[in-house]
């Protein structure tokens, strides 16, 4: 929550002070209207999708059975826009990964537990209402400089990328 305090009112027509006070909370983002609106301002954070693979054998959240996250898992596939160099310059074994984003390729991000969001089963950055022309942002996990935008192709059911343009939303 912040709080403005008005210094000075309007003069000669001015435009009214904005609200006095403003709530948000982590990724919570509302319209005036009541909508969720986080996906517009939020990136996507993105890994290997390698990590879900051990995630699985791990059987990291006991609050998710095989059937649940089955069914409600999900795939985006998104054409990269632009990437900062730092993706290229990595070279820590566990962050190569990195190295496989490419502009103007196409990549799928799964969505799955623990990831999504309980309330909608969504995942934040996801492009959910976003149609092919909306610049979205993306951020790997593990080097926050690798960052860059995508477009939104489609979503799916199953990924088919090949596995080094395969990720997993965090």
């Amino acid at each position: 929550m912040r709080r403005r305090y008005v210094q000075q009112e309007p003069k000669n027509g001015g435009e009214p002070c904005p609200p006095l006070e403003e709530k948000a909370g982590c990724l919570e983002y509302l319209t005036y209207e009541g909508q969720d609106c986080g996906h517009d301002h939020v990136p996507a954070f993105i890994t290997t999708f390698e990590y879900s693979k051990e995630r699985k054998r791990q059987a990291a959240s006991p609050l998710w059975s095989s059937d649940t996250e089955e069914s409600s898992s999900y795939c985006v596939e998104f054409k990269t826009e632009s990437l900062s160099h730092h993706c290229t310059l990595e070279n820590r074994p566990y962050a190569r990964w990195m190295q496989y984003i490419r502009e103007g390729y196409t990549v799928c991000v799964a969505c799955q537990p623990p990831a999504m969001q309980t309330g909608n089963h969504r995942c934040s950055g996801d492009g959910l209402n976003a149609d092919g022309n909306k610049v979205l942002h993306w951020q790997a996990v593990g080097n926050p400089q690798c960052q860059g935008t995508w477009k939104k192709v489609r979503q799916v059911e199953e990924c088919s990328c090949p596995g080094v343009h395969s990720f997993i939303f965090t």
